[in-house]
């Protein structure tokens, strides 16, 4: 069973023992939770999963609208990746917002990553230069239009539409409708780094220092943006393998769990 933990100097957490004491850090998605890694967790063995609520979300503090969200959720991070390690590297994995803060530890601290699991993570500025992106960023930054518009709503089914789990908003249990309506402004909060790589993840030279295996894991019928950013991190990144699992949108991650948690634990028994 998972167990819920709440430490005054570290980040809401969620833990699963699954059968080793090997840590295993995992980085959720906007509009989610720490909970949203439970089904891959429990598909792993010979681990221990802790996941963080990151700013924002769950039970981690609100953001204030002013401090820079990408830098305050990686410094989270890597204080409980620092506690989970004890002067020793570890698994990190992230999807989505997630996996670019992964990314961001092995770039700033590669002391503490031993591997990186990057689940769609979002550095859409990857992708600069390629028409796929040009049209993306148009149909992002409309998205974000409508929030800095106070057309809240507009803009969740626009997002779902494109990064949801394939059903309609409105299938959705109210509370967790509710829940990414009073957190969709975080969106496009993220757009500086996220759109415009303003942590500057893309520097040269950088990537090509991040050493460690890197999985890369997409949903086949995700957004035409995702294969162009994973192309251009692959090309960049030393050691990366792929996997995209069919049928799957931008949430494989929650909807084909035992399907990544089989790539994952491949991945990680090599490493």
């Amino acid at each position: 069973m998972p167990e819920d933990m709440i430490l005054a100097d570290l980040a809401p957490h969620r833990t699963w023992a699954r059968g080793g004491e090997r840590p295993v850090l995992a980085l959720h998605c906007s509009l989610a939770h720490a909970g949203a890694w439970s089904g891959l967790a429990e598909g792993l063995s010979g681990v221990t999963v802790t996941a963080i609520d990151q700013i924002g979300h769950g039970k981690a503090e609100a953001w204030d609208g002013k401090t820079d969200l990408h830098g305050a959720a990686t410094a989270a991070a890597i204080l409980m990746a620092e506690r989970l390690g004890q002067g020793q590297p570890i698994d990190v994995m992230g999807h989505s917002f997630g996996g670019t803060v992964a990314l961001r530890i092995a770039l700033m601290r590669p002391d503490l990553v031993r591997s990186l699991t990057l689940v769609e993570p979002v550095i859409f500025a990857a992708a600069r230069g390629q028409p796929v992106y040009t049209k993306f960023r148009a149909r992002h930054l409309e998205f974000a239009r409508l929030i800095l518009a106070g057309e809240r709503l507009a803009a969740l089914q626009m997002f779902h539409g494109d990064w949801g789990t394939g059903e309609g908003l409105d299938a959705l249990p109210d509370r967790t409708r509710s829940y990414m309506f009073e957190r969709i402004h975080l969106i496009e909060a993220q757009n500086p780094v996220l759109l415009d790589d303003a942590a500057d993840l893309l520097a040269v030279g950088g990537l090509e220092g991040v050493t460690v295996p890197t999985l890369l894991i997409d949903g086949a019928t995700s957004p035409p943006i995702i294969d162009a950013v994973h192309a251009a991190l692959a090309k960049r990144l030393p050691r990366t393998q792929r996997l995209s699992v069919p049928g799957a949108g931008h949430m494989v991650s929650i909807t084909h769990a035992q399907s990544v948690a089989l790539g994952v634990q491949a991945h990680l028994d090599a490493c």
